[in-house]
């Protein structure tokens, strides 16, 4: 593995596709450092050491601290790599989640499945039970391009019965996941997905007018009803004091 020392510090890449630095200081450990330019020495005015520098500095990340996801320490989350502020996030909208992924045991820092070997990305709906639990607790609070590292205790993981013959009984398991994208379910999409609840707020409005309509008919036919039993009540009054004038008339 390449290296290159600016001062005090040696900088090794761990990771080829995140480009993630470390700082070496006598032991090795998978954290990551940000440098400004004043701790970077002077180096030549030549263009590849310029650009050099550059890359560096801007691809040196801080690990944010660590965030217990379930309250139990089942789920500990590490921000790696922030997303953009106005990135998508999974939704009942999105739930299908594209993502790269390494997994490691934690307990002997073993790599037992990674995606990047082949460059390729896993692909599975969110809350589904397709995958484990610590996964749907963890990615629920992703943006697309963050990369996060997770801690996941047994029962958020393979539990006692663990997943033979890469993953021992009762395994606590650290992923390191990017997620890449968020698309809707096949068959469907954002638009045809807000044109349905379009569609259905849509049908609402027209039962509750159907209804109000509905409402408002029954009572004028129950007003005409009552004006109609008012005009005949009325006349059988006005025939009645008719009849009682001619009775005194004679």
């Amino acid at each position: 593995m390449a290296t290159e020392l600016y001062g005090a510090y040696e900088i090794v890449p761990i990771d080829r596709r995140t480009s993630r630095f470390v700082a070496n200081t006598g032991q090795l450990t998978p954290f990551s450092i940000s440098l400004s330019l004043s701790f970077l020495p002077q180096l030549s005015n030549s263009a590849n050491q310029a650009n050099r520098t550059s890359q560096v500095t801007e691809n040196l990340e801080v690990m944010s601290d660590a965030i217990d996801l379930t309250g139990d320490g089942g789920v500990i989350k590490t921000l790696v790599k922030r997303a953009k502020p106005n990135a998508i996030v999974p939704s009942d909208d999105l739930p299908l989640l594209d993502v790269h992924y390494e997994g490691i045991l934690a307990e002997n820092g073993e790599v037992f499945d990674t995606t990047h070997e082949d460059n390729t990305v896993f692909t599975f709906e969110l809350g589904a039970g397709s995958v484990i639990k610590g996964w749907d607790v963890a990615l629920r609070t992703m943006k697309v391009g963050e990369i996060a590292k997770l801690t996941l205790k047994p029962e958020y993981a393979y539990g006692s019965a663990g997943s033979p013959p890469d993953i021992p009984p009762d395994a606590t398991l650290i992923f390191e996941i990017e997620l890449v994208a968020c698309r809707p379910r096949k068959g469907s999409s954002l638009n045809s997905v807000s044109d349905e609840r379009a569609r259905l707020e849509e049908l609402k409005k027209q039962r509750e007018i159907a209804a109000a309509l509905k409402e408002e008919e029954k009572k004028k036919r129950g007003e005409a009803k009552a004006a109609a039993a008012a005009r005949i009540q009325a006349k059988l009054e006005s025939k009645k004091g008719q009849g009682k004038g001619k009775g005194k008339a004679k």
